[in-house]
């Protein structure tokens, strides 16, 4: 693998705990819905929709800075996660506006937050092993 900075590699250590708090608060501010529909029949619902977007946008972002900051190194470790699909939800939520899809944010938190959580821990578990650290 590349070589990168520590100072490089500890901000992306820091984007993977961002991104480990948000699936965090997704699962906590989702737990007790049942679908998508659920969402949209409240006001709280409502507000949930959109803070819960808002971190998956954030999350796909944090993705991208990672990848770009790793030289495109990292991320293939694990194959298993499509990550231009979970790039392309930030571009797609964050040039959608008016047009989100409760429907596929709720399949988001219901499918695609665990590979990305076992994902996330075996990149904090394994960081320091990727990549030679320059000084």
């Amino acid at each position: 693998m590349e070589s990168i900075s520590y100072r490089q590699l500890l901000v992306v250590k820091d984007l993977l705990q961002q991104i480990q708090d948000s699936i965090g608060k997704l699962y906590e501010w989702n737990d007790h819905y049942t679908c998508a529909h659920d969402l949209l029949s409240s006001s709280e619902g409502v507000k949930t929709l959109a803070a819960s977007s808002m971190l998956i946008e954030a999350i796909g972002e944090g993705f991208k800075k990672i990848d770009a900051r790793t030289h495109h190194e990292l991320l293939p470790q694990r194959p298993e996660i499509p990550w231009r699909q979970v790039m392309g939800m930030r571009d797609h939520i964050a040039h959608g506006y008016f047009d989100i899809n409760a429907d596929l944010i709720w399949d988001v938190i219901q499918n695609d937050l665990q590979p990305l959580a076992e994902a996330v821990e075996f990149f904090l578990d394994h960081l320091y092993d990727f990549f030679a650290i320059d000084q």
